[in-house]
């Protein structure tokens, strides 16, 4: 991606500030508001480590937008007015000055509020709304590290900057020293006081019923300035909100598995965008189908009660990382699930997922006291018919197919699906050609090696 000044542009609001935007890519255009509102600076904040990655993978998305919000980076500063309302006018202003029609909208921590204001307001113009660690009231902000880093704020600039870093972002300190150089590029100590009395006072609580768009809420599992209470009342509070919950406790989306979490994002623009015909094809989907190997045995050896629990946990390891993928459930057998992805690729992740955190159970205490969780996965790509929220037809008995042949901790996957998945760096064994039940010619099966 090109970091130059070159790619910089303005846009001016109803009040008579200069916003400062670029854009890169092509197709649908995705707003990406300030990952780290007051500190934003659309020309250093490049060299943030992980930053460039981020973007670029975004940007495969369509076309990507970014901006500095007014008192931030290249935008105006010392600008009196300010409040949620003006903070809501910067982003009219980019989305009219550039003419998007309909966007991808991406709020993070203090900038979610904008972005559901915004939505709240204009759900003709926003297509899909992501709200990664935020809140809908900023009251919510009261865990003992927020408190104080905020009193930091008051007190010493420099330790306040490097102090932010570690807690909020995790960072080591050679990064945590470079992002902390950072962020007196982007506000003054004063500005930044100035900027948080007024982010004290979001509230957009009352206006979450209004969010009429697709909308998914990421929230990290271990994020130290609120707790999961909050991102479950916000995505309660939105009609038809996603919750899907990430591990770690970083600001950054970036951090950790920054693929995946792309991949997350675009699974859930391309399933809430899939359409829905009653009695027809859904366009193509990725099904994929989950089996609890030996679940039967299991059920006899724990009785009811106990057996109930493990499959419990089945369950919650299955649907939130169903959720982290973009994901979608379409129905539950006790002993397995059926789900359908708009990307065949995040349909692939969400798969190894699982793996991994049936893996990560099977090694801890209370899988050794109750019993272990060996599930085969199964993928097919195709149209299926959809009628009703469920899926049916030759893609999904053949998916079913596939999965009934796979061992336990297997995912296995038919070949047309591995040349979709071409480019990309999986590590395959040939299973060979076998005749399923119900199809007349032999499918060659490839085993997908998904441990680490």
């Amino acid at each position: 991606m090109d970091s130059s000044d070159s790619r910089i542009r303005y846009a001016r609001t109803d009040d008579d500030v200069s916003i400062a935007y670029w854009t890169d890519g092509e197709g649908t255009p995705f707003v990406h508001m300030s990952p780290a509102f007051p500190f934003t600076h659309l020309q250093l904040e490049w060299q943030v480590p992980g930053w460039k990655e981020w973007c670029a993978g975004l940007a495969g998305l369509g076309k990507l937008v970014r901006f500095d919000p007014r008192g931030g980076g290249l935008s105006d500063h010392n600008v009196a007015n300010r409040s949620l309302e003006t903070y809501v006018r910067d982003l009219e202003a980019v989305a009219d000055h550039l003419g998007l029609e309909r966007f991808a909208l991406l709020g993070v921590l203090h900038s979610g509020p904008v972005a559901v204001a915004y939505a709240a307001r204009h759900p003709e113009r926003v297509s899909h709304l992501v709200l990664w660690c935020t809140y809908a009231k900023a009251r919510d902000l009261s865990a003992p590290s927020y408190e104080a880093v905020r009193m930091l704020l008051e007190k010493d600039w420099q330790v306040y900057c490097e102090t932010l870093a570690h807690v909020l972002f995790g960072w080591s300190e050679g990064e945590a020293q470079q992002f902390a150089s950072f962020i007196p590029e982007c506000v003054s100590q004063e500005e930044a006081r100035r900027l948080f009395d007024v982010v004290d006072g979001f509230d957009v609580d009352a206006l979450l019923g209004q969010v009429r768009v697709p909308t998914l809420v990421v929230q990290r599992r271990a994020f130290p300035f609120f707790d999961m209470d909050v991102a479950r009342r916000l995505t309660a509070g939105i009609p038809d909100a996603r919750l899907a919950v990430l591990e770690g406790g970083s600001l950054c989306p970036w951090m950790g598995d920054a693929v995946a979490t792309a991949q997350l994002i675009g699974g859930f623009l391309l399933d809430a965008a899939a359409p829905t015909r009653q009695g027809g094809t859904g366009g193509v989907r990725t099904v994929l189908f989950t089996d609890i190997v030996g679940h039967t045995e299991m059920m006899r050896r724990l009785g009811d009660a106990r057996g109930r629990d493990v499959l419990r946990e089945h369950e919650r390891i299955t649907r939130e990382t169903l959720k982290q993928h973009g994901g979608t459930e379409v129905k539950t057998m006790g002993d397995g699930f059926m789900a359908s992805f708009g990307s065949v690729t995040a349909a692939m992740e969400c798969a190894i997922a699982l793996q991994r955190a049936f893996n990560a159970w099977n090694a801890g205490e209370r899988a050794q006291q109750a019993a272990p969780l060996h599930v085969r996965v199964g993928l097919n790509a195709g149209e299926p018919i959809e009628e009703d929220g469920d899926l049916f037809g030759s893609t999904v008995i053949l998916a079913s197919r596939i999965a009934a042949k796979a061992d336990a901790d297997e995912i296995l996957i038919p070949e047309p699906v591995r040349h979709l998945l071409s480019g990309k760096s999986y590590v395959y064994a040939d299973r060979g050609e076998t005749v399923l039940k119900g199809f007349e010619n032999a499918v060659r099966l490839y085993e997908v090696r998904w441990r680490e």
